[in-house]
């Protein structure tokens, strides 16, 4: 097993047990750091815990919206680590397949308390905690599906939009100690995702100019960019990460 030296910075990862987020993680400790990982089923969360590597990871169950929730999760990163750099808004729900105009309220609401007001309240309590002193950076996971039209996840659309204008939001209010981004990835190969490419991700594939869907690993990369010194100069910025697909008559 290679030893990674530690690079002294710790970041708070939501819904890290499997997916995108597991993803980010991996890349994080790959260069150094100490990570909390939260999620909902606790079973999976220590599972990820384990795989990660217990040494320099450390989970807290909950749900995302909780605000309760949110508060153990930056006490135990504090207790764990002494510190929290880095936050990564990555937790996200999209129940619901269908049209707008017959969307059940409740379920909006539960998809915006889910993606957007969880988002702000994690990056209120990092702030408050540390980030307000000491500075660091926030990477909100937003989508494709908020750039532009979203055929049948349309709340979900509408959630990453406003997730997107919130990644602004704080940027212009948390400069110049912390930055804020966000990345919007097109569909990344995870079982969250899986509906829109099971059976038939050649067919899925053949649509993006670079031949393929994506993987967890890519927006690994494109968070630990962001979460670096090389991206010291960038704020209130969203990093479009889509295989080009955006490239493509209809998606502009």
């Amino acid at each position: 097993m290679t030893t990674v030296e530690l690079s002294g910075k710790v970041a708070l990862i939501t819904g890290a047990s499997r997916g995108i987020g597991y993803g980010i993680a991996e890349a994080l400790l790959a260069r150094g750091d100490r990570v909390c990982i939260t999620g909902r089923n606790e079973d999976a969360l220590k599972e990820a815990v384990e795989a990660l590597g217990a040494d320099r990871v450390i989970g807290v169950a909950g749900k995302a919206h909780d605000e309760a929730h949110q508060a153990v999760a930056v006490e135990r990163t504090l207790e764990a680590f002494g510190r929290v750099d880095h936050l990564v808004n990555n937790a996200g729900t999209n129940p619901v397949f269908g049209p707008i105009a017959d969307l059940d309220l409740n379920v909006a609401r539960k998809v915006f308390e889910t993606n957007v007001v969880s988002a702000l309240g994690f990056a209120q309590k990092t702030w408050h905690a540390w980030q307000k002193d000491n500075g660091g950076s926030i990477v909100n996971i937003t989508s494709v599906a908020g750039l532009s039209a979203s055929p049948f996840i349309g709340a979900y659309g509408i959630s990453k939009a406003a997730m997107d204008n919130l990644t602004r939001q704080l940027a212009h209010e948390y400069a110049p100690r912390v930055r804020v981004n966000s990345i919007a990835p097109a569909v990344v190969k995870t079982k969250f995702a899986q509906a829109l490419y099971e059976g038939r991700e050649e067919e899925a594939a053949a649509a993006y100019p670079l031949g393929r869907l994506g993987v967890p690993a890519d927006i690994g990369g494109a968070a630990a960019f962001l979460t670096s010194a090389q991206a010291d100069w960038i704020t209130g910025q969203t990093l479009v990460v889509d295989g080009g697909i955006f490239l493509k008559a209809g998606h502009n």
